[in-house]
């Protein structure tokens, strides 16, 4: 990385800066509504999209939650459901490179919705290449 975007990217990791320039708990609800909207689009996708019961309502509010604390915002996740561990929470599920890197491409795609600075929305893709890559168990 350059210097200058290790020090945008320094700007992000203060306070909670990546919660409120994803506009707060409003804002990740919207991203995490055009993720789940993208995943049931891309034929890439299918496939972890059956991994998740038919009534998406509890996954999106629990990706929200995870998110808004992720972003350095409440943490609403540990809250309601109590601490998270990514990878025994995904353990049962069968999840390879290809799994995660739909998911990746989902929040790609739903990122590029947002109305982030564009190098706001490079920052969250590489943050969330981390969790992306806990829960992968699979070769």
């Amino acid at each position: 990385m350059t210097n200058d975007l290790e020090q945008l990217y320094a700007h992000y990791r203060e306070g909670d800066n990546q919660f409120q320039l994803a506009g707060g708990v409003e804002g990740i609800t919207k991203l995490v509504h055009d993720f789940y909207t993208m995943m049931a689009q891309r034929k890439e996708s299918r496939k972890i999209l059956h991994m998740h019961p038919t009534d998406l309502t509890e996954s999106r509010e629990k990706l929200t939650r995870f998110l808004c604390g992720y972003m350095n915002g409440p943490e609403l996740y540990e809250e309601k459901y109590g601490p998270l561990a990514l990878g025994p929470a995904h353990g049962h599920l069968a999840i390879g490179s290809t799994e995660k890197e739909a998911w990746l491409l989902c929040m790609k795609d739903a990122l590029a919705l947002q109305s982030y600075p564009q190098e706001f929305k490079d920052f969250m893709y590489l943050r969330l290449c981390v969790p992306a890559g806990r829960i992968q168990n699979r070769d």
